[in-house]
């Protein structure tokens, strides 16, 4: 979508773009409410400076919507197409790796209470199973501070990847 377009919807509509990008609504509205924005980099500050920070009820619910590394989710929603591409470095046929990150998964829900959340664009399964290995010794408040960086960067990534100058910009 053309930045021009994105300034142009309403709000309702606004909301419903950038929600897949993070479902988390005080973001969404901060971008939604911030329109019109002259450039795609205005956004995207904007996006920034409302992810400044999460608190912990935020990153839980929007971490209710994050499949396990390694899992591609199913269901044909926005979000769900965007996890699966950012995915594309997990191999399903690499059946050591996709071993490794599933234990590796199943060990770091036991002691965190939640999903492994990394930004998996641009990383390999290798750099996503070396991350989660050394993260899975971390003291809870140090992964705390790690998943909200996190779901940050996926976010900023997710909307410039929606979002462009287009041609007249």
């Amino acid at each position: 979508m053309e930045l021009a377009e994105f300034n142009s919807v309403d709000r309702a509509e606004a909301i419903r773009i950038l929600t897949p990008c993070l479902d988390i609504s005080r973001w969404v509205e901060a971008i939604a409410d911030a329109r019109p924005f002259t450039t795609v980099d205005d956004l995207l500050g904007q996006a920034r400076k409302a992810a400044q920070p999460f608190n912990a009820a935020e990153v839980e619910s929007a971490m209710a919507h994050h499949p396990r590394i390694g899992e591609r989710p199913k269901a044909q929603t926005t979000e769900a197409a965007m996890s699966r591409s950012e995915q594309a470095g997990v191999d399903p046929g690499d059946t050591a790796i996709t071993a490794a990150l599933a234990e590796g998964n199943r060990a770091y829900e036991e002691k965190f209470g939640r999903v492994f959340l990394i930004r998996a664009a641009g990383r390999s399964a290798r750099e996503m199973l070396t991350a989660l290995q050394e993260r899975i010794t971390h003291t809870p408040e140090e992964e705390d501070t790690i998943v909200a960086g996190q779901l940050r960067e996926i976010a900023l990534l997710r909307l410039s990847g929606l979002i462009s100058e287009g041609v007249n910009a």
